[in-house]
């Protein structure tokens, strides 16, 4: 009887204290002090196959995909002679060409080589260059010779240089609608040049829109700028398949 005596007083003296504490504002910082700091996780991306086309030779971590296969983080997604397009977990899509390769990582992914479009709100990287970005139109390349090359085609792009995937210090380069910017393997800016419409035409007919059926998230605001800013280019459509009907063939007595 006595233990628990003892025991319930600590435990008011304890209330009383806190509270007193609660009084004078004190307890949330206090308690801040007592616990430790986590540090702020990303959640590693994941993708989606949602088309491929010219074959089957589209792969996650080298065995062959197939639609609607998740790849999640670090997983590896390549093509060969066959492009496709993958649907990333924040709602953004990208497309590649043919001979690319990409690495899902936190954050961002990683071009290896070749071509990706990204439609929507999905930061890319490669081993020169961060982007930021903020819901647009963007293809990124990255040359057999180690540059790397960003197109933006609607929206604007925040570029970090990079060199060997770590920050140089360099600030970072703004690559707005309608601009090129091409970086060496060092993350050091070589040329920013406006895109033509001739850019536009011959990106529009390519690779990364033939064929496609699935549209781009961000296929509105591309067709928006088209009309404003880039006249005589357009959109491609895409394809319809309509559903077969039955044929009623008329009766004849």
């Amino acid at each position: 009887m006595s233990r628990v005596l003892r025991s319930s007083r600590r435990s008011v003296r304890a209330g009383s204290t806190r509270a007193v504490i609660s009084r004078l504002g004190l307890l949330p910082g206090l308690l801040a002090l007592s616990l430790p700091m986590l540090p702020a996780v990303r959640a590693a991306e994941t993708a989606v196959v949602q088309e491929i086309l010219d074959g089957k030779e589209f792969y996650i971590d080298q065995k062959q995909a197939r639609v609607k296969e998740e790849a999640r983080a670090p997983q590896e997604i390549s093509t060969q002679n066959s492009r496709g397009q993958i649907r990333f977990e924040a709602g953004a899509v990208g497309r590649l060409n043919r001979f690319s390769m990409l690495r899902l990582g936190q954050g961002c992914f990683l071009v290896n080589r070749g071509q990706i479009l990204v439609s929507g709100k999905q930061s890319g990287c490669t081993r020169s260059a961060r982007l930021s970005v903020r819901g647009t139109n963007y293809l990124l390349e990255v040359k057999d010779n180690g540059d790397s090359e960003l197109s933006v085609l609607e929206g604007e792009v925040e570029v970090e240089p990079l060199r060997d995937g770590q920050p140089t210090g360099a600030a970072p380069t703004k690559v707005n609608a309608g601009q090129r910017l091409r970086l060496s393997p060092e993350g050091v800016v070589l040329t920013l040049l406006a895109l033509s419409s001739g850019d536009y035409s011959s990106i529009l007919s390519g690779p990364l829109f033939e064929g496609f059926r699935l549209p781009l998230p961000a296929a509105q605001a591309l067709d928006s700028y088209l009309r404003s800013y880039v006249p005589g280019v357009s959109l491609p459509s895409v394809p319809v398949s309509l559903p077969s009907l039955p044929i009623s063939l008329p009766r004849f007595f």
